[in-house]
């Protein structure tokens, strides 16, 4: 069995050290957050990431504290539907899961910790690899070196300080847009079953993600709110004051008015930022990298998650598979090639047209997105990339790996 260690304790870090560890691996996660806790806003798990989910036996217990979503509805300002997707047009088993990101966290990290094979190292900051023969040492900012490792997942984010070390990335920037977070509590569950958005040209992305009953002990439905920012704007955000952005947003949606009562400061809102992340190569000789490590981009397809889940997955299947790691990390790359850089493709190809200076490209998504919307074929393709099963423009989809979520239980409705 072979030491592994996991640089980063996130989405794909966490389910890789279980699924590795229960594989019979001595696995050691090095995190560089000293007090790890869960953070972030709502997220989307797919038909994909519940069936890994199901596979980490952490379905239930996340799902607990969802919201089922049924439909994305994307509308023009003045009420006309863009995009209708209903997952159950493609399969009656499939449906979203609405969940606070922490929510996600607590179950992975807590199941980390569980594990006996497992070791959490919280507060270790790697910066650098550095070869002892045949293996690897992780060295922190302190100067400690961890391991020997016979291997290393890395799964530091987006912005991995071990990237750029790698010397196979293709591309690494920040998107010129992100967006406003906020999360409240709905009471009286005005939002339910959707992900619903508003989308004003390429320049105002609206949309609110039912995300069920948080993180913690909680009892109260909540809602995550996002608004789309040129990061170039944000300073005048904040300084310009809230009554006027409040009014362009209850404009666009009166029912979110006791979410913006809450909002006293810019301060309650937080703004994300992404980056496009593209990698020549995900491994080289006992080294691995996994996640938004390895291939960030604009949450504009909500799959990050998603996608980190499945890597996880597929490289504890092929570890276990393979005669080598190095077979298996060549395995792993093969696997999950197709599937990301359809992804990738495709979120590079659609965040413009929601999220840019543009007066043409909002127009032309305006004008197109309607007609896909009304012919069957491209609207089935449509919820096949939204459910996160698509490899291609194709008919072949990603085969859900086996304990599909559909299976193992119902969120909150």
């Amino acid at each position: 069995m072979a030491a592994v260690g996991v640089v980063g304790c996130g989405t794909a870090g966490a389910a890789a050290a279980i699924l590795l560890a229960r594989a019979g691996h001595d696995v050691t996660v090095l995190e560089r957050v000293p007090a790890p806790r869960p953070v972030g806003a709502g997220i989307l798990v797919q038909p994909t990431g519940q069936a890994a989910l199901a596979r980490l036996g952490l379905y239930e217990q996340v799902a607990a504290r969802s919201a089922r979503i049924d439909r994305l509805w994307l509308r023009a300002p003045g009420g006309r539907t863009l995009v209708d997707l209903h997952y159950a047009a493609c399969d009656p088993g499939w449906f979203g899961l609405g969940v606070h990101r922490g929510v996600l966290f607590e179950a992975l990290y807590r199941a980390a910790c569980a594990e006996p094979r497992v070791r959490v190292c919280a507060g270790r900051d790697i910066r650098a690899l550095r070869r002892d023969g045949a293996r690897h040492l992780a060295l922190d900012a302190a100067g400690d070196a961890h391991g020997p490792f016979d291997l290393v997942v890395i799964a530091d984010g987006a912005t991995s300080g071990l990237r750029a070390a790698a010397g196979a990335v293709r591309r690494d920037a920040p998107y010129p847009w992100g967006a406003l977070w906020f999360i409240a509590e709905d009471r009286d569950r005005v939002y339910r079953g959707e992900l619903y958005q508003i989308a004003s040209r390429a320049r105002r992305l609206y949309g609110v993600l039912p995300t069920g009953l948080g993180p913690g002990d909680g009892e109260t439905p909540v809602v995550s709110l996002f608004w789309s920012l040129a990061a170039r704007e944000l300073d005048a955000w904040r300084s310009g004051g809230l009554a006027a952005w409040k009014a362009e947003v209850s404009a666009l949606d009166p029912r979110i008015g006791f979410a913006l009562d809450r909002i006293d400061s810019p301060d309650q809102l937080v703004f994300a930022r992404y980056r496009d992340v593209q990698m020549r190569r995900w491994h080289e000789p006992g080294v691995v990298f996994v996640g938004d490590a390895a291939h960030a981009a604009s949450p504009q397809l909500g799959q990050g998650a998603n996608l980190a889940l499945l890597d996880a997955l597929v490289l504890a299947d092929c570890v276990a598979a393979a005669p080598s790691l190095a077979a298996a990390l060549d395995d792993y790359a093969r696997n999950r090639r197709r599937h990301l850089r359809y992804y990738q493709r495709m979120t590079r190809w659609l965040t413009p047209l929601f999220q840019s200076d543009s007066r043409v490209l909002g127009w032309l998504r305006d004008w197109t997105f309607p007609l896909a919307n009304a012919i069957g074929p491209l609207r089935r393709h449509m919820i096949r990339t939204m459910a996160g099963v698509a490899l291609g423009f194709g008919p072949s989809q990603l085969a859900l790996p086996t304990g599909a979520a559909s299976a193992a239980g119902e969120p909150m409705s």
